[in-house]
């Protein structure tokens, strides 16, 4: 028997200024990044019964993750994104998380560099 396929939310080109960087010059002023995630849960009671109280409540995921986020300082994007997919998986509905956190012009002749991760609930 196959476990069914998760469903997905998606929170997309998530703005947001932090210091996050192994340089002098990264760690002085704050820079930006762009966040996705996709939260996965089983959202079919939240489609029958159209209740908030069954679905995941993205907005309040989506202000822990700004605020937690605007007041950080990591050397790596790496740990910001883990942070991150630490936030979504304390929301008991989300079952995994697949976080891509950018940094747009890190790179010269490059429009972005970015790490994404995936990370399950432990079960």
């Amino acid at each position: 028997m196959t476990e069914p396929r998760l469903d997905q939310i998606h929170i997309r080109d998530l703005s947001v200024r932090c210091i996050v960087g192994i340089y002098p010059e990264e760690r002085r002023d704050k820079q930006d990044v762009t966040i996705n995630i996709t939260l996965f849960a089983d959202l079919r009671r939240a489609g029958q019964s159209d209740n908030i109280e069954d679905t995941v409540d993205y907005k309040t995921i989506k202000k822990k993750v700004l605020s937690m986020t605007e007041g950080s300082s990591y050397l790596l994007i790496e740990r910001l994104a883990e942070q991150i997919a630490e936030i979504c998986l304390d929301n008991e509905k989300v079952l995994a998380v697949s976080v891509l956190v950018e940094k747009p012009g890190a790179l010269r002749f490059a429009r972005t560099v970015g790490v994404e991760i995936f990370r399950e609930r432990a079960r």
